[in-house]
Formats: C-alpha cells, structure tokens, sequence
C-alpha cells in the first residue's frame, strides 16, 4: 500500500524532549518504518518549520518525510497551529491528486481536520488516531489547558466523518463512544516499543553507590506528574531520582518548567537527591533505564505513554498511575504498581515497598520485559495498523460519494 501519514506538528525528525516533542514523534516515525519494513510505502506529511530543510527527506527505506509550506517556516507552539491548517489542507490536497496514496492516516485532532478537508473532496479515506482528546485535557488541567476552544467541536467532528478511529487504550475507546463515535469504526491499537534497543540485556550506567535509584523519563510539563515524584523523595530515603527529559542540560535553568521543578526539589530539602539530566540520547536511554530500581510514571493524564514500555522492554518494574493507556500496559502487580495520580504519599509507599523487595523487582522485570517483546513491538502494531486499513474499501467508495455530493 500506499500510505499518506499526516503529523502536523509532530515531525518523525524532531529533536526529542521538548515541550512538543514526545511521545507521538517517537510513534510516528516508528510505526511508518515498521509499515514500510512489511513493504508498504509511507510519506509523513509535516509542517515546515525550517526554511533551509529540503521539501523531501528519507526517514528509512521506504518512508519520505514531507514539509508542507503552512505558516511561518519557523517553530510554533501546536496549540497555536490551527489557524494554519486550511493552507496544511490546501497543499495536501494539491500534492495527493497528483500522487494519490491509498489512505491517509492522520495524527493529531489538527491533523485530522487537514486530512479530511484535503481527501474528502478526492473521495480519499481517512483513519485517524487522536494521541489526546482535548476533552479529556480539559477535564484534567481546566484553565491551564492552552488547547484552542474550537478543539472539542473539530475533534466531534472528526468523529463522525472519519473512515475509521485507531483508539490506542481501552479508555480512549470509551471517551470516543462519549463524543458519539460509532464502535464499528474504531479499532484499539497500542503504541509499541523498539524491541532491538530496548532490552534487558546490555550496560547498565553506573550510579553511587549505597543508593538506590529511581528514574523518570518525560517531557518537563506539569501534568507529567514530575512534581508529585519530586514530593514523594521526602519519604524515600537512601534513595537518589534521576530526571531525564527537557532541553540540554546547560540550558535548564533557563527554561520555566526545569526552574520550577529545580525550585521545588529545593524547597523538599531534596536538591542534593535529584539529578536533572535535561536532553537524554535516545539511544543512551537504556542504560539509563538498566540502571534503575523502578521507573517511575505518574502523569495526571495520559492517552497512551510509550516510557513504561521501553522501561518494561529493559527489565525495569514501573510505578505508575493508574490512567488512560498506562492501565492497558503496566499490568498491576505483574510488570509493576499502580497508584493514583497526585499522591505522592502512595508513590512513596509503592516505591519503599519495591525498594526494599528486590526479588519482587526482578519478578516485575522479568514479565515486563517478555510482555513488552510479546505485545508492544513495532511489527506487531504495524501489523495491527494495517489490518484496519482493511475495513477501508467500502470507505473509499463512500468517500468519493460524498466527494460528488
């Protein structure tokens, strides 16, 4: 097949660590490699946010990156984006009837109106995976939530006239039948984890001794839940935290989120136990991750969360919350804890408890890393990807139909 991929502000060769840079970067780029390694042709469509980046760029074997001219050639917060997505639209549209692909697989609520205002008109069908349900963000983070207010409308409305919904948990499922989406046209797909570098087996980095280690791989934004870890050191002794995630570590306290998780370690007396790593290579995370007693994840909201399952794909037991896709993929008291967002209390009991039960540990580990390799690895999601597409016959006739309308 051919497949049109549409990531709007999430490029697949985007720097990671940033405030827009995370999980659905990581998702994209790995699940278009995995399609394009089962023979498939993948072009992520972009915005541009370079004026130097070529138009076309190769990811990997078979899968393009495109950089479509939509607004500014500069980088903008997402959430300020949408005014730009109906010249996104305009030049999909212009580009995919010249070279069609035989669907359109949008990331992102943004991506979505874009790709169903670009093939609808060419009779094009349109899957899409919504990564977050502004819904949700808002129920979560109230006035804080810096989402456009038209965010809800447009995602009813993708809702409704998409082709298909690839719903990556079990809870979003649920909160897309809430917005009236019909059951036979959403399939769950989880996000996956790359197999080949995270393993159990490999370096570990070295730490201090007499210590024990607690890990937290994220983007430096609130409802990360970064704080609540931070608190909850107080009553882990003997017991160092280690914070990978943000920009470069030089620049850390220049950025607002970093000097206020800086300031609140502070503020605990726990400055001297917490280690601010800022930008981590990718490929250095899993020693970082070996490394660890547990890993600890506790956002107060999370759709999916690809994190647990590179710690789990390393051997790691995680302590997480008890949200949105962390419930499908951290199966309580087998691959590690869950507890309750905004407790630090509770995670300090589970990670004491951990901490003191190394058998219990390497137990956890143990299943985490062989139900991570069994369920969550790229081929199996890409698979799982493309057999949704297979729903989509039927929706391509109905798509030129409604083209003719």
């Amino acid at each position: 097949m051919t497949v049109a991929m549409v990531s709007e502000h999430a490029s697949p060769l985007a720097v990671l660590g940033g405030v827009d840079a995370g999980g659905q970067n990581v998702h994209v780029a790995a699940l278009a490699t995995a399609m394009a390694q089962l023979g498939n042709e993948v072009v992520v469509h972009t915005r541009r946010e370079d004026p130097d980046m070529p138009r076309r760029v190769q990811l990997a074997p078979g899968v393009v990156v495109d950089h479509v001219d939509a607004g500014p050639a500069r980088p903008v917060p997402k959430d300020e984006l949408l005014p730009y997505m109906d010249d996104f639209a305009t030049e999909l549209r212009r580009r995919w009837r010249t070279d069609r692909p035989d669907v359109v697989h949008a990331h992102f609520w943004m991506s979505g109106k874009a790709s169903l205002d670009a093939a609808w008109p060419i009779g094009i069908p349109v899957v899409q995976t919504f990564h977050a349900l502004g819904v949700v963000k808002r129920r979560n983070q109230g006035a804080k939530d810096t989402s456009p207010p038209e965010r809800e409308d447009v995602e009813r409305s993708i809702v409704e006239r998409c082709d298909h919904i690839v719903a990556t948990c079990s809870d979003e499922l649920f909160e897309l039948l809430r917005l009236g989406g019909d059951a036979s046209r959403i399939s769950i797909v989880p996000c996956g984890v790359d197999v080949r570098l995270f393993t159990p087996d490999g370096p570990a980095e070295s730490r201090p001794t007499g210590r024990h280690r607690l890990v937290v791989v994220s983007r430096l934004v609130e409802r990360k839940g970064i704080g609540n870890v931070i608190e909850a050191l107080v009553d882990i002794p003997d017991t160092e935290l280690v914070v990978a995630g943000g920009p470069p570590r030089e620049e850390l306290r220049a950025d607002a989120q970093a000097a206020r998780l800086l300031a609140l370690a502070d503020s605990y007396g726990v400055a001297d136990r917490v280690d601010f790593r800022g930008r981590v290579d990718r490929n250095a995370l899993p020693a970082l991750y070996r490394s660890a007693d547990a890993v600890v994840c506790v956002p107060w909201y999370e759709p999916f969360g690809i994190v647990p399952l590179e710690a789990m794909a390393c051997g790691v037991p995680v302590i997480a919350s008890a949200v949105g896709g962390l419930v499908d993929s951290v199966v309580d008291g087998l691959t590690g804890v869950h507890v309750p967002t905004r407790r630090p209390d509770a995670v300090a009991e589970v990670a004491r408890d951990l901490l003191s039960r190394p058998a219990k540990r390497r137990a956890l580990g143990r299943a985490g890393a062989t139900r991570a390799r069994k369920r969550f690895a790229w081929s199996r999601v890409a698979m799982s990807t493309l057999a949704t597409y297979a729903f989509l016959p039927a929706a391509a006739e109905a798509g030129a139909g409604r083209s003719r309308q």
